[in-house]
């Protein structure tokens, strides 16, 4: 006499098949996320207090990828002097003329003083050194907000001359926002006082 298998319940082919749905929706949903964090937006951690206000340490800010061309005045996550991750204000970009100081001790840019208050860390000078450059094409001109306590552009450019310069290809992002602490979010804008350098 032949066994003949009882039938599965329809419930419960159901139930299989929502949860082969599920991981399923899980699966392509991590994918997803993790294609967007490698080409378009990252998560981006603040080790230092080199950008201090506008960015404090343990800050997280996420990074568009796909921003183009960097231009002075935004912030930028790039491949730093030590090969690491590395976030600062662009200054300066190929061509520019970067200058510190003026009479008022301040930065200027192709002979235009950037008002800088907005994001300096208070009472910090826009530099403790003078200093005079020209940018080379495709490089940039990098400094942290909180001067006197970030190493960037004006130490590297001064000690490693041409091998100073940080490439724009190695620009991995802008910083857009900052999502953490949740208290502090903000979505950074460039600076006015950029929009009069020529």
């Amino acid at each position: 006499m032949a066994v003949t298998k009882k039938a599965e319940p329809a419930e419960k082919k159901k139930k299989k098949g929502g949860f082969r749905e599920t991981v399923l929706l899980l699966v392509l949903g991590v994918g997803i996320a993790l294609l967007l964090q490698a080409f378009v937006v990252g998560s981006f951690y603040i080790p230092s207090e080199s950008m201090e206000n506008t960015l404090q340490i343990n800050d997280r800010v996420f990074v568009n990828k796909l921003a183009g061309k960097p231009e002075r005045g935004d912030i930028v996550v790039f491949k730093g002097w030590d090969g690491q991750d590395t976030i600062k204000r662009v200054i300066g970009v190929g061509g520019d003329k970067v200058v510190c100081c003026d009479s008022k001790r301040r930065v200027t840019v192709n002979g235009v003083a950037l008002e800088e208050k907005s994001y300096l860390f208070p009472d910090d000078e826009p530099s403790g050194d003078d200093f005079k450059y020209t940018v080379p094409a495709g490089k940039l001109f990098l400094m942290g907000d909180h001067r006197s306590m970030s190493q960037d552009s004006r130490d590297h450019v001064k000690q490693e001359g041409a091998a100073g310069w940080i490439s724009e290809e190695d620009v991995v992002g802008k910083a857009f926002l900052r999502y953490w602490p949740l208290g502090r979010g903000e979505i950074f804008q460039k600076p006015e006082s950029f929009d009069k350098v020529k």
